[in-house]
């Protein structure tokens, strides 16, 4: 359940909040951060489900490497590869 959630068909749906919770979303509304409590309380749906997203994903990631870890030779290329990376890189000094 990734992308965009702002498609056209929209389900209507209550909730309640604790009072502070809503002067704090209507505080934001008032600094121009959002357009409207909806598109606030929206905009965190989308932002909580997108991050479960993620964790599921990396969990995969997670179980993937656990399931099949890498062998010592492609650690060691992985390193080397880097170590050229950053040695390859135009480093001006910061000092």
């Amino acid at each position: 359940m990734t992308g965009d959630y702002t498609l056209d068909m929209k389900t209507q749906i209550a909730l309640k909040l604790p009072e502070e919770l809503v002067s704090a979303v209507d505080r934001l509304v008032e600094e121009g951060r959002f357009e409207s409590r909806s598109d606030a309380v929206r905009t965190g749906i989308a932002l909580v489900v997108r991050q479960a997203d993620r964790e599921r994903i990396d969990r995969g990631f997670a179980d993937g490497f656990a399931r099949a870890p890498e062998s010592v030779g492609e650690l060691a290329d992985a390193r080397r590869l880097a170590i050229e990376a950053i040695e390859d890189e135009p480093w001006e000094p910061w000092w």
